[in-house]
């Protein structure tokens, strides 16, 4: 028997890629496939669904880790696997969060997800060690301490000096000796640069989706 897979990712090409994926393998059919990650519940509900490929960012803001969290709770026999083309740097662990059996990226070949898929159904876990690297100014994002990250993402959240070293209980001179270092290492010459440059490469994302309901 095939297994029936459920493909939410709301970009067309995306999304015709990934069927395309699951009906070139006589291991999988195609059940359905939807725009909007809120909706997922409600479709797993009227229909038979073994196997989930998730986006992280759906229609109207939709979050697929949110929605993941939510069929892991109603429909804990369907297995998910997230997969995104963002590379953010939080998104592995809020996954595992979440419950998601296994994340890969989209730009991986046809081969390489069917395998992820593969293995999933087999009962494993499969998640990438670490994000992709990214290239940002004269270093790439492999360079940036945790510390460096968390202030970022805070910068990214338009969050004052004040407010960042409150969030991290720490001191506003600990939070400007993070940017500093990480404009020294980058080469940008100043925090919009810097900024715009992250957003571009999509490794801190400007307005982070929802956090996972506790």
């Amino acid at each position: 028997m095939r297994t029936k897979v459920l493909i939410v990712e709301d970009q067309k090409m995306p999304r015709e890629n990934l069927a395309g994926y699951v009906n070139s393998s006589r291991n999988y059919v195609l059940v359905g496939t939807l725009t909007n990650a809120a909706m997922t519940d409600m479709f797993c509900e009227g229909h038979a669904v073994d196997l989930i490929l998730m986006d992280v960012c759906t229609e109207h803001d939709e979050s697929g880790l949110d929605a993941a969290l939510i069929i892991k709770k109603h429909f804990p026999a369907i297995k998910i696997i997230i997969v995104t083309s963002m590379v953010e740097c939080s998104f592995l662990d809020r996954a595992h969060a979440a419950g998601a059996e296994s994340f890969w990226y989209k730009d991986a070949s046809e081969q390489e997800l069917l395998d992820v898929m593969d293995r999933t159904m087999a009962g494993e876990s499969i998640y990438p060690e670490k994000t992709p690297e990214v290239e940002l100014g004269m270093t790439t994002s492999y360079d940036l301490t945790a510390g460096e990250l968390k202030v970022l993402r805070l910068l990214m959240e338009s969050l004052s000096y004040e407010e960042i070293a409150k969030e991290l209980n720490c001191s506003e001179r600990n939070v400007r000796f993070h940017l500093n270092n990480v404009l020294d290492k980058t080469g940008y010459k100043n925090k919009m640069q810097l900024l715009l440059a992250i957003a571009d490469k999509k490794l801190i994302i400007p307005k982070p989706i929802k956090e996972l309901k506790k």
